[in-house]
């Protein structure tokens, strides 16, 4: 059997820019070995580019020069393992697509449920933030409206009060059941995550019956110091959110 052969006519039917790894290729697992040599002898030819140890993708060539795999596929093994959803995308690349900001990074940050440490991948840092709620399709993209409000000092290109309006606009547009599971895994955050959406979600108009759970998850003593204006969020006093100068 000629494996290069074999491994070049399997990558012809991968996409550009699709990651792959010698798992991909559907030969007996004694043949591993020569998959790997095979997968580096072409890299040495320019056939394909190599991600990171064992990984691999197949290069969109334009007249710029080669363009690197999407931010999924350049993650997606921290995303999926054997069927399952074990982390999803936020940070940076979450705030451009919330329209949150315009800045593109090179940082791409992970939400998982256990502790990583941050990698290197071509341009990227990859670094991975906890998340204390077990993760599902239905709760990602309340997870990272919720890593937003969590960051809300950090998001660059825009202001606090900038990113409030925003995300007072994103929260308004969710109905009732993705509210709830909203407030359902905010109380999974820190103190502060809560309050803050506890007070854009008053601020919206939202119910007691929505509020309540955050309101008796605080302990009505503690204060937050944020820098969001009163005019941006007139409801912030009312869940001890303060100016960053307030004595």
């Amino acid at each position: 059997m000629n494996i290069t052969s074999q491994v070049k006519k399997k990558i012809e039917e991968f996409p550009e820019g699709y990651v792959f790894t010698s798992s991909d290729f559907d030969l007996d697992l004694q043949y591993q070995t020569a998959i790997g040599k095979a997968l580096n002898r072409l890299v040495k030819s320019g056939e394909i580019e190599k991600l990171a140890k064992g990984r691999f993708y197949k290069p969109q060539k334009t007249q710029f020069g080669i363009l690197m795999p999407s931010v999924y596929q350049t993650v997606k093994d921290y995303i999926e393992y054997e069927g399952k959803l074990i982390g999803y995308i936020t940070g940076y690349t979450t705030y451009n697509a919330l329209g949150l900001s315009t800045q593109i990074s090179s940082y791409i940050q992970i939400g998982t449920n256990k502790y990583r440490r941050s990698i290197k991948r071509k341009k990227y840092t990859i670094s991975f933030i906890v998340q204390p709620n077990i993760i599902t399709k239905n709760n990602i993209a309340l997870l990272q409206i919720l890593d937003a409000i969590r960051f809300i000092k950090e998001i660059p290109a825009t202001t606090p009060d900038d990113a409030c309006i925003r995300l007072k606009e994103i929260i308004r547009k969710l109905n009732n059941e993705q509210k709830s599971l909203l407030v359902k895994c905010a109380l999974k955050y820190t103190n502060y995550v809560r309050a803050l959406c506890g007070a854009i979600l008053e601020d919206i108009d939202c119910n007691n019956d929505l509020l309540d759970p955050i309101r008796k998850s605080l302990n009505g003593v503690s204060e937050y110091k944020l820098p969001i204006s009163n005019s941006v969020l007139p409801t912030k006093q009312n869940w001890r959110i303060y100016e960053l100068s307030r004595k």
